[in-house]
Formats: structure tokens, C-alpha cells, sequence
């Protein structure tokens, strides 16, 4: 026994020693053959290897619990974000009010400095929680989705419940106003309560938050996705900053993505980067369907989504539990709608009935101008508190002309018209880029990237790329450029479009930062030439086309309408040359 233990502890010296060689280093391993070293300095590299082996068989041993141990026996697993909280760039509006528990001041101050951003897949927190009682609670939810907890999920339930408790306690107290109504939304759509936490993961509660790449309102709608799924952009309307209506498209566009993937973890991961990227992390993981599978495969941020859906609907359950209490918001208890049908400024409503301009805002924030178009031939909506209803009902008769030569003067009102602006952009391709990463930039689609420019996936430096994006612009904008065609082609540079990485030659050879080549071109939007027939709009099917990709053709049609009305299910096939129905004419 004795020599037993002796060749133990030597073969322990000689692993160690054999790990301080490969540490120390070309130069040390050098030396250490050069110059015989002595048993004082042998003695504590050992110790100090020890010691870092010690630290290391900690880390691995206590830190970690397997991601196989799953609270359900199903390995679908819910996915979320917790990218607004990784130095996500959330625009505010630029005025407070006197009360600091308006929203307004609440959504200014909801953000994180960046510099406070960590990295919670690699992390290693702690907690005075038992694991075993996270999971019981986790169990106790009693979710639809089942809700796994690994070590990484674990430092996002820690995060939310012990690192952010000045910004948890906002979006608690605005969680009681909110998340109700999206699990009605949620509930008109047979579909898991338990997404309405992505509002939280997304844009913290907050409608009008926007990204660094221009998605907008608490579900972050991106330009033309928001017009797929049948959200208004105009001059005067963003309907993206309408918590109710684009609720109504997320919960369209998971319908879609789970009609895709048939797994709520991949439909939602799909929310994040797009049906695309999941794909191709699904092929790169040799065609599994299981997230911790593609995991490895996906982007960072959707890599977040998993741990971050559950911390958050782990927060909003034990939030009590962790010592959190709700800040109080001053939301209205009730709120009344009325059809608006003809123009109404904030301000007409704020100086007869006397609400504030800044409720007014919160409680519709899709009226980026601080005007309701209405007009004879559509309404819009307009929410109210209920202790207001009385006096807009007695004032509704002069309401509409009350000061309206000074609301509505040329210089501050035209009239809307649904006109978008087709801007042509040439990229120049640097060491690096690939087409999809130059395609996410600019906010298009691969498959165009690769159809305006006749590629594949192969592109080389230097080389220039056309984009063509649609833009809103302003009636007065297109009526200046508008001519006897209903067309004009100009030059045109945007103020703040620069991508920072175009370039272009400069005329003594050198590649400088330049604004790109734009060439602008206003016109009528109009959808596909397509023929119309027995009272439907069809679409002849061409080789390569898949539904969802038909359906982002068109504006306000999803996957899920195509399937219905052509009684399509997930095993149905389309063949090139067939017509199908796109939408009732």
C-alpha cells in the first residue's frame, strides 16, 4: 500500500511538472533544460500548478450542471433574449415629465451602460438558492414550454433576480399593465401564454424602443417584416410602437416560424435571427432539431434566448421569493378606445378634455407625429384613461376644429400618402464580409442579395455590391420629386445612412471611408404582378420557391394564411408552374 501511495504521489509530480512545461512556455521550456532549476523553485511551480488545478476541478466539478438535466422529459425548450441587457442600444425620447413615475421617464431610464454588459453563457455565479429549489419552482410554473436549467441558465436566473434589481422592479411594474394583454392576444391564437415574456426579452417592456439596426417598438419589428405582417409605416403612423397591434404580428409570425419548425425552441430562436440562421445551424449540427444540439450554431445573441426566456418567466413567479417588489407605475386602470375619422392632433384632445400631451403619447405611442390621420375612409384608434372619456364624448363635436389652423398648418400637417422611396446602394465588399453578414447590415434578404448580383456565396474584396431598400419618405418629399410619369430617378446621399465600412477609390488610388452611391427612385409600392382570378390574387410557383419565402412577397400575408386558403398542411408539396391563392381580392 505504502509503495502504492508513493507511486501515486510520484506520478502526480510528474503530470504536474509535466504541466508546468507546457505552460511555461518555448522560452521556459528552454531554460529549464539549459539551466538545472532547484528543488526550492521546483517545489512551488508545483504548488502553484496545484493550486491552479485545485481551482480548476472546482470550477468544473461545482460550477456546472449538465444541460441533459432537464426539469421535463421533453427536450423542447423555450427560447428568449437577453440582448437588450448586453449593451443593446434602446433609443429614448429626448423630454421627461414632472412625475417620476410616468412611463415616459421610466422607458428613458430603462437601459444598461454597455461597460456593464457580461458574458453569462461562460460565467460562474452564485446564489444562496439551492439548485434543487430552482428547479422545484421552475416545476411549479407548471409551463406549457417545458423549461430546462443548466449552469447557464442558472447565471440568468441569478442575474435577473440579484444583479439588476434597479431595472427588474421597472419592468415588473410594467408587467402588470402589459403582459395581460398579450396573453389575451396569445390566447386568440392558441398559442403558449408563456411568449409573452419575449416583450421583456426583446425591449424590456418598452414600445418604443429601437436597435442599432432599426428595429422598432417592444417587439422589434424589423422594416419590412412589420409590413408583411400587416403593420402600417407611414409619415404619421409606425404601428410597430403599438404594443397591442404588434403583438398581434409576433404572434402571427411564431404561428409561422412553429408551422416551419414544428419546436417552439426553434420558432422562437427563428424571432430572433431569422427562419434562415436556424436552418443553417440545423445543417451544421448534421440536421438535429434539438436546440441544445444546433446550439454551438446559432448566433451569440439567439444562443441567449433559451436561458434568458426562462430567467424571465422564473422572475416574474418568484420575484417575492428573491426580495424584488414591483415599481409602482402610473398606468391608467382602464383605458377607452375611440374610432378617430378625421385628423386630430394631441394637442386639440390635451387643451378640451385635459389630458396630458405625455399620456396621451404613452398610451399611443404609433402616433410618431403627435397626429391621428384619420380621414373618411379609415379610422384609427385613440386610447384614453376612463376618468377622460366623459369630457372627450362632450367635447367630441369641436374637438376636430378646435385651433386646427394652428395644429394643422401647412408646415405641420400634409396629408399622408403611402409612398416609399426604392434606394439603390452600392457596397464595396472588404476583408471578411460575406454575404450574409452584408445582407443582415442592410436589413435585406440573402436570397435578394444574391439575385440583384447574379452570386452564389463566393464574393471577393473590392468587390461592389447593389442593394435595393424601400424607405418611407414624407408626401411632401415625393410631391416636389414626383413628375408627369409618376417616376423620377436622382442622386440622393441620406443624412446617418453611411454604413462605416463603404468605400470607394479615390482618384489617387487610395481606399478612403465614403458615403455610398445612391441612386433614389419614388414611386407608387406596389406588390408582384401576379394574376387575378375567381376573386383571389394568384401566384404562379416558380422553381426554388418556398411558401414562407411567397409569402414575404406580399404585404399582410403570412405563411399561415396561404396554407389555409389553399388547404395546405406541413406535408403538402408545391410543384413549379402551379397557381396558388395568395389573398382574397
Amino acid at each position: 500500500m505504502h509503495k502504492i501511495k508513493h507511486l501515486t504521489g510520484r506520478t502526480t509530480i510528474i503530470l504536474l511538472a509535466t504541466a508546468a512545461l507546457m505552460l511555461a512556455g518555448n522560452d521556459s521550456y528552454g531554460q529549464l533544460f539549459r539551466k538545472r532549476a532547484s528543488r526550492a523553485t521546483l517545489e512551488q511551480e508545483i504548488q502553484t500548478l496545484r493550486k491552479t488545478v485545485d481551482s480548476l476541478k472546482n470550477e468544473i466539478e461545482l460550477g456546472s450542471i449538465p444541460i441533459s438535466d432537464t426539469v421535463s422529459t421533453n427536450d423542447t425548450i423555450n427560447p428568449g433574449n437577453l440582448e437588450f441587457f448586453e449593451g443593446e442600444d434602446l433609443s429614448t425620447p429626448a423630454e421627461s415629465t414632472d412625475s417620476l413615475l410616468n412611463l415616459w421617464y421610466v422607458q428613458k431610464n430603462l437601459k444598461l451602460d454597455v461597460e456593464s454588459a457580461v458574458n453569462l453563457e461562460v460565467g460562474n455565479f452564485t446564489s444562496d438558492t439551492p439548485d434543487s429549489v430552482i428547479v422545484a419552482r421552475l416545476k411549479a410554473i407548471n409551463s406549457f414550454i417545458p423549461l430546462p436549467y443548466n449552469n447557464i441558465i442558472k447565471n440568468h436566473i441569478i442575474f435577473y433576480t440579484q444583479r439588476i434589481p434597479n431595472k427588474i422592479d421597472l419592468i415588473l411594474g410594467l408587467s402588470s399593465f402589459y403582459l395581460p394583454i398579450f396573453e389575451e392576444i396569445l390566447d386568440e391564437y392558441d398559442m403558449p401564454k408563456e411568449l409573452k415574456v419575449m416583450a421583456i426579452i426583446e425591449s424590456a417592456l418598452n414600445p418604443r424602443a429601437t436597435s442599432r439596426v432599426n428595429a422598432k417598438g417592444m417587439w422589434q419589428f424589423m422594416y419590412r417584416t412589420a409590413l408583411q405582417y400587416n403593420l402600417e409605416i407611414n409619415s404619421y403612423v409606425d404601428e410597430r410602437l403599438d404594443p397591442v397591434k404588434s403583438a398581434h404580428a409576433a404572434a402571427k409570425y411564431l404561428k409561422d416560424a412553429y408551422t416551419i419548425f414544428g419546436d417552439w425552441s426553434l420558432a422562437i430562436a427563428s424571432y430572433n435571427c431569422g427562419a434562415g440562421n436556424v436552418n443553417k445551424a440545423i445543417r451544421r449540427a448534421g440536421g438535429s432539431r434539438d436546440f441544445w444540439t444546433i446550439y454551438p450554431y446559432l448566433p451569440r445573441e439567439t444562443r441567449g434566448y433559451v436561458p434568458s426566456f426562462v430567467a424571465a418567466l422564473y422572475t416574474l413567479s418568484y420575484y417575492k421569493d428573491h426580495g424584488i417588489q414591483p415599481r409602482q407605475i402610473a398606468m391608467p386602470a382602464h383605458v377607452d378606445t375611440f374610432q378617430i375619422r378625421k385628423p386630430l392632433h394631441f394637442g386639440q384632445v390635451a387643451e378640451l378634455t385635459g389630458i396630458p400631451k405625455e399620456e396621451l403619447s404613452d398610451l399611443n405611442p404609433q402616433y410618431v407625429k403627435e397626429i391621428i390621420p384619420g380621414n373618411g375612409s379609415k379610422s384609427y384608434l385613440l386610447r384614453i384613461p376612463y376618468n377622460y372619456t366623459n369630457a372627450f364624448v362632450d367635447n367630441e363635436k369641436d374637438i376636430y376644429t378646435y385651433k386646427d389652423s394652428l395644429f394643422f398648418n401647412p408646415i405641420v400637417y400634409n396629408e399622408t400618402k403611402n409612398v416609399t422611396q426604392s434606394t439603390t446602394i452600392t457596397h464595396k465588399v472588404r476583408s471578411g464580409e460575406t454575404l450574409g453578414r452584408i445582407a443582415m447590415k442592410y436589413g435585406v434578404k440573402l436570397s435578394d442579395l444574391q439575385k440583384w448580383n447574379k452570386v452564389k456565396s463566393n464574393i471577393r474584396i473590392g468587390q461592389r455590391l447593389v442593394i435595393h431598400k424601400n424607405v418611407p419618405v414624407s408626401s411632401s418629399a415625393s410631391s416636389s420629386k414626383s413628375s408627369s410619369a409618376g417616376k423620377v430617378v436622382a442622386s440622393a446621399v441620406p443624412v446617418n445612412t453611411q454604413p462605416a465600412d463603404s468605400t470607394v477609390q479615390s482618384q489617387a488610388g487610395e481606399t478612403t471611408a465614403a458615403e455610398p452611391e445612391v441612386k433614389t427612385v419614388v414611386e407608387q409600392k406596389s406588390e408582384p404582378k401576379e394574376v387575378k382570378k375567381g376573386g383571389y390574387l394568384m401566384y404562379t410557383i416558380r422553381k426554388g420557391d418556398t411558401l414562407w419565402e411567397i409569402s414575404r412577397k406580399f404585404e399582410g400575408v403570412s405563411l399561415n394564411d396561404i396554407m389555409k386558403l389553399n388547404g395546405f398542411t406541413k406535408k403538402s408539396k408545391i410543384l413549379p408552374g402551379k397557381k396558388i391563392k395568395i389573398k382574397p381580392l
